[in-house]
């Protein structure tokens, strides 16, 4: 973050205002806690050594600073386990502040920077944790228990405070030095980190493919050299730490010998108390505690502070905007001249798209891989915008443009079944979002699907557990389980991508009784699909944005 403690973070992150609320809050109690139990700690021992006060005398006084040390004990406890509380909060909602701002920004957004947006989320923001739990606690510290101790230390002994006041202002100088180089070596750090789960994520998505053309083992040695570069950008950070570790040390402890030093020779010249020499020296290492603390605490946590800048970044990010106008029943929806440019890629795809999806009809969207048959589905269901052109739904006799509408109404209109469906985990009926739908409306919505022979294959049927991502299903059963949630769906347009990707002939051939089922009741069917079986049954075909019509 660009100060150490970020207003936008504030702004931004409810969890991280109370969080730093309630830290103040304790922090003020352990600062009471430590002027008083030093200056009850040297009255005992100054009354002690001197003979002015017998072992009675200073009981009261003894039983005040081991309150004092037990308060303080109780406080950095509670301080330490409410910034535990107040990070996983903190860390939670600035992740689902940056998951639901990256999905607005849309398809294209995500598709050039899904891997550092992986990043992020997981391993850059859990690296927060040190900065809430250790750095911001300390840095509270910083603020205030500093300048009370040292307005404390002025009425005891100005000289000594004086001394102490003229020698912090060093260490801040040699934090924000080495801070600047830490900057540099974390930012590359996070960069090399992207660049390793790209590469990884890559790796692990063609696996199947690199191994069945025997060249699994091609790109190991780059990951190698991704990681070694990790490695030594994690050792770099280390090295940071460790000598702004020493040089804070270094400064710390010249100051309060500077302290003694000028204490000492007051005491022996007689122009101290005893009582105020030991609280001036007993404070004095409290002063700078903090101070040290901070530069330490400060290299843990510069990796979550760098991954915060970028999601602050991310969060500044303009949304595309969406309208707001009422949409009601949709009778059809068309492309008018659309072209799209998809994300990482020069040349459009589609380019120059008209055509029209209708109630009652079946409109199959052909073409070859690339084409830009699922860009323009994103397009029609408003998660893409186009470069070009517009996408029209016409509703209550009159034609309206997608960017003026209410996007939330028009896709509650819309089953849509992508190639590779996202299916929570859960029991195969919650799934399916079947939870209140009655059995038998179930049943025939698995039948049409050809998934109710999977069920029937399932230990628990319909109450079978399966897990994120419906791990445990083929990749054709997983379409046909999304396909029976769309046909649940009461909707007026269903969307299906490559349907029968994963299926044999005579399952291809039940998905195109299923649409052809769903146009005769008067759902809008928009396939996109190279399957012989769906081009027979179109209504319309498209292909390379020219509208053919099909005499049935």
């Amino acid at each position: 973050m660009s100060k150490p403690l970020d207003p936008v973070l504030l702004r931004t992150v409810s969890s991280a205002r109370s969080a730093v609320v309630v830290t103040a809050l304790l922090v003020v109690g352990q600062t009471a806690a430590v002027v008083v139990g030093a200056l009850l700690l040297a009255q005992v021992l100054g009354g002690l050594v001197f003979g002015s006060a017998t072992w009675a005398e200073v009981v009261p006084a003894v039983a005040g600073f081991t309150l004092s040390v037990l308060a303080r004990v109780a406080l950095t406890t509670a301080t330490e386990w409410r910034a535990h509380r107040g990070a996983t909060r903190v860390i939670a909602e600035l992740r689902e502040l940056t998951l639901r701002h990256a999905v607005a920004l849309g398809p294209r957004w995500l598709g050039v920077h899904r891997a550092e947006l992986t990043t992020l989320v997981t391993r850059g923001l859990d690296d927060l944790e040190p900065y809430l739990v250790r750095y911001l606690p300390q840095l509270l510290q910083t603020a205030i228990l500093t300048p009370a101790i040292l307005v404390v230390m002025a009425t005891q002994d100005l000289l000594a405070a004086a001394t102490i006041a003229i020698t912090i202002p060093l260490i801040p100088v040699f934090m924000w030095l080495i801070g600047v180089a830490t900057q540099r070596t974390t930012e590359k750090r996070l960069a090399a980190q992207q660049r390793l789960n790209a590469r990884v994520l890559d790796l692990v998505a063609g696996l199947a493919t690199l191994r069945s053309l025997g060249r699994a083992r091609g790109t190991v040695g780059r990951v190698r050299e991704l990681a070694d570069a990790e490695r030594r950008g994690t050792m770099g950070t280390l090295r940071v730490a460790f000598l702004s570790g020493a040089a804070l040390e270094l400064l710390a402890t010249l100051s309060v010998a500077m302290v003694a030093v000028g204490v000492g020779l007051r005491l022996v010249e007689g122009e101290v108390a005893l009582v105020t020499g030991l609280a001036v020296l007993i404070l004095a290492p409290e002063v700078l505690a903090p101070l040290r603390a901070v530069g330490t605490h400060f290299h843990a946590s510069a990796d979550g502070v760098a991954a915060v800048e970028r999601c602050l970044e991310i969060l500044d990010e303009p949304t595309p905007t969406a309208g707001t106008g009422p949409i009601g029943p949709v009778d059809e929806a068309r492309w008018d001249h659309v072209t799209v440019t998809p994300p990482g890629r020069t040349r459009p795809a589609p380019r120059d798209l008209s055509a029209t999806v209708r109630r009652g009809r079946i409109t199959v969207l052909q073409g070859p891989s690339g084409g830009g048959k699922t860009t323009a589905a994103l397009a029609l269901l408003g998660l893409v915008a186009p470069d070009e052109g517009s996408v029209r739904l016409r509703a209550d006799d009159r034609w309206h443009d997608l960017a003026d509408v209410d996007l939330d109404q028009w896709r509650r209109q819309v089953a849509w079944v992508p190639q590779h469906p996202v299916l929570e985990p859960g029991t195969v009926r919650e799934v399916v979002g079947a939870v209140d739908i009655p059995d038998h409306q179930l049943e025939r919505a698995a039948r049409l699907a050809g998934f109710s022979e999977v069920v029937a294959g399932m230990p628990q049927a319909w109450g079978t557990p399966i897990g994120g991502r419906a791990r445990g299903l083929s990749a054709g059963q997983r379409q046909r389980l999304a396909l029976t949630r769309a046909l649940l769906a009461p909707v007026s347009f269903l969307v299906l991508d490559e349907p029968t990707a994963h299926l044999d002939s005579a399952s291809a051939g039940q998905v195109a009784q299923v649409v052809r089922h769903a146009a005769e009741q008067g759902t809008g069917v928009l396939v996109l699909t190279h399957a012989n079986e769906l081009v027979e049954i179109a209504d319309e075909l498209v292909t390379a944005g020219v509208l053919e019509e099909v005499t049935t």
